[in-house]
């Protein structure tokens, strides 16, 4: 990956290379945590972070939702990583950043509210997440023969480390098959999400989206219903049945780093052309003009650092 001069934890700038924990923390082993995806793009002021303030609340109602206390405020975190970005001089059109909430050295065993709770910010150079050709061709998506776990087993609406495992092995069984991203169904075979993004699909002049019923309340999803809306494009939630994707004239993907990817085909079911569908690239188009400053309607969404 791209190393970046600092890393923040807790409280202070640490080298990228000296930014280490002790093998023995609680979360390396028991993997109860928070993270959060957030992304800067460089705009004609500088560059500037797409919903700070958005993320980092998700952050901490996901470390609460865990039963993880974060020692710092909403305020104090967003300073920390404005503070990151300044002290990395960072030169490409975008950066990620990685915030995470962790369980430190100083206990073992299940039971973790002893242990003590570690803040970290890291923030790198990284580019289209599926690959730049996947945004302009669209990418091929499974729907993954792992499910969802239900709300009884799963706190699907927190961001937590722990939850991961279940995306990574559905990715990993779409890249071995052929294709680039996994879609997970629910307990009940309904769409919940992709790996590590939202899904949403055009059929006819609805675009389509599924409920967060047990998965991440998604901020960008929040975003393109939010814009959408705004274009004129009817917006329905709804349960998505596998069927349904299979004729679907366009669909694609949303989230901090899949940004707005196009979906060019399902389990080998072509959508429409074949390829970057009309309505999702004015959606796309219009996504990278908001999040680059270039449409002053929603400004307030970005947190400009220069």
């Amino acid at each position: 990956m791209n190393e970046a001069k600092f890393i923040w934890m807790n409280g202070k700038l640490v080298p990228w290379n000296d930014a280490k924990i002790h093998v023995l923390s609680h979360t390396l082993h028991y993997g109860n945590g928070a993270i959060e995806g957030t992304k800067a793009y460089k705009t004609s002021k500088g560059y500037a972070i797409f919903r700070l303030s958005d993320h980092t609340k998700r952050l901490i109602e996901s470390a609460k939702m865990t039963l993880i206390t974060v020692p710092y405020t909403v305020e104090e975190l967003n300073k920390a990583q404005v503070e990151l970005l300044r002290a990395n001089d960072f030169t490409a059109q975008n950066v990620y950043l990685r915030p995470i909430v962790y369980l430190g050295y100083g206990v073992m065993g299940v039971y973790h509210k002893e242990a003590p709770v570690e803040v970290s910010v890291a923030a790198w150079e990284w580019g289209a997440y599926l690959g730049e050709e996947g945004m302009k061709r669209g990418i091929r998506l499974k729907i993954s023969s792992f499910s969802r776990p239900n709300n009884k087993s799963n706190m699907g609406k927190a961001k937590a480390v722990g939850n991961y495992l279940n995306s990574q092995m559905a990715k990993f069984e779409a890249v071995e098959a052929g294709y680039d991203e996994a879609l997970l169904l629910d307990d009940e075979g309904y769409v919940a999400e992709a790996s590590g993004a939202s899904f949403f699909m055009l059929k006819g002049d609805e675009l389509i989206t599924p409920p967060n019923d047990n998965s991440l309340v998604s901020i960008t999803q929040k975003t393109v219903i939010e814009m959408a809306t705004n274009m004129g494009i009817k917006v329905v939630r709804r349960r998505i049945s596998r069927e349904e994707i299979y004729t679907a004239d366009e669909a694609f993907l949303t989230g901090t780093a899949a940004e707005i990817t196009p979906v060019r085909d399902v389990d080998s079911r072509i959508l429409g052309a074949g390829g970057r569908g009309p309505v999702t690239e004015k959606i796309q188009s219009a996504y990278f003009d908001i999040v680059h400053g270039r449409n002053p309607h929603y400004d307030h969404y970005l947190t400009y650092i220069n």
